[in-house]
């Protein structure tokens, strides 16, 4: 039935959540899955700061990305799993345009997702990425809430 899940990562014990349900999903139906994880490299306005702190910056957010990449390809060798990865630099834009944008380009026949379970001012203040996939793919996501509150 999935034999191509996209799994967006971030580090999160929510993002782990949805890792470790993606493993379990691809071991029952034989899956790959694509480990995802998106660098937004418009974080902050040059004018402000010299160009080469922007690049260090830029560089420090670059290489924290391929850590939490680095540990979740680990994670899904340990399970014996068929895996990719990917880092997705995007400037400006939303972590989730990047996520729906990999679904369609690799295709994917499911996202599976971790989600914090906001509610309420936390929602509105730190936004939902899982819930604005959930808005824009056109493909299936399984959203899994972490077991911290956020």
């Amino acid at each position: 039935m999935y034999k191509k899940v996209l799994v967006p990562v971030d580090g999160s014990d929510a993002s782990q959540q949805g890792l470790s349900e993606a493993i379990k999903l691809a071991k029952g139906f034989g899956a790959t899955l694509r480990l995802v994880h998106v660098v937004n490299e418009f974080i902050m306005e040059t004018g402000y700061a010299p160009a080469l702190h922007h690049q260090r910056l830029i560089d420090t957010i670059r290489d924290a990305g391929r850590k939490v990449l680095a540990e979740a390809e680990s994670t899904v060798r340990k399970a014996g799993v068929e895996f990719e990865s990917e880092l997705v630099e995007t400037i400006g834009g939303r972590a989730s345009d990047a996520i729906v944008e990999q679904a369609k380009q690799w295709p994917a026949d499911l996202i599976v997702m971790g989600t914090h379970g906001r509610r309420g001012l936390s929602r509105l203040a730190m936004g939902s990425d899982a819930e604005m996939v959930l808005r824009m793919s056109s493909v299936p996501l399984l959203m899994i809430r972490s077991s911290e509150r956020g």
